[in-house]
């Protein structure tokens, strides 16, 4: 079975963002980037089937331009077999939908079983394109799973559902799962992978290739401004005995704050 993750190059969690301008929005200039951290936990997920002889290819698929390509490889140097590049003009403002029809078309054509995503992308938190992309497909889905387990044509996923509690969840594959983090511990490249890397190749795919017009994939929704978030006010000490200042913040809690 060929296993599929979906991967997003995201700037480094250590990096100083500023936004450029209300339209231009977050400027990148000299902003060292990484693989989404929840696309990492998918990206082993898929390699420890494969290593469990489950799947036969791993294959990675990412919307963008040239510079993902590093991160492609770097997945190459992990263990994936081949690497898939999604760029077009046409995707240029795309939403979740519009990257979703774009993953999803280049999945199926592929012909893959699973397809392992990320649970959200740290830059734009959204969590949508998983379930995007399974509606699209007609697959079964389980989003933001910490545990998985496939079983001839069908696989079990846990899912945290709050207060300590979790859901069991089983389908049928094909399916789309997104993985949260406690799901397994992302192996680092080895040297092996890393010369392996450097030799692979990057099948890049334009919309026309997926079967898809820039009209398929136009955005339904748009920012409308960027902006960086308002500074926080400054702290205060609050003075006096353990009963003044207990007081005191009781009513700041209530007339200021207003939590209580």
């Amino acid at each position: 079975m060929k296993i599929g993750v979906c991967l997003k190059q995201v700037p480094a969690t250590d990096s100083p963002l500023k936004v450029k301008d209300a339209v231009t929005g977050v400027d990148l200039a000299g902003v060292k980037m990484q693989i989404n951290p929840y696309d990492e936990f998918a990206l082993e997920e898929a390699l420890k089937l494969k290593d469990a002889k489950v799947a036969t290819t791993v294959i990675v698929y990412t919307v963008g331009s040239a510079d993902a390509d590093a991160r492609l490889k770097d997945a190459v140097a992990r263990g994936a077999d081949e690497l898939v590049r999604i760029e077009d003009a046409g995707l240029a403002d795309a939403d979740s939908l519009g990257l979703a029809r774009a993953l999803a078309a280049a999945a199926k054509a592929d012909g893959v079983g699973l397809l392992l995503c990320g649970k959200q992308a740290i830059d734009s938190d959204n969590a949508q394109v998983p379930a995007m992309i399974a509606e699209l497909l007609g697959w079964a889905q389980a989003t933001e799973c910490d545990k998985l387990e496939l079983s001839g044509s069908s696989f079990k996923a846990w899912v945290a559902a709050g207060g300590g509690a979790r859901d069991v969840l089983s389908g049928a594959l094909p399916a789309v799962v997104s993985t949260d983090k406690g799901i397994n511990s992302p192996r680092s490249p080895s040297i092996k992978g890393v010369m392996a890397s450097k030799k692979a190749k990057v099948d890049v795919r334009d919309l026309a290739a997926l079967g898809l017009s820039a009209a398929a994939v136009a955005p339904k929704v748009q920012l409308s401004a960027w902006g960086a978030p308002a500074p926080r006010p400054q702290g205060r000490i609050l003075q006096g005995s353990a009963a003044q200042v207990a007081k005191e913040l009781v009513g700041l809690l209530r007339s200021e704050a207003k939590v209580i």
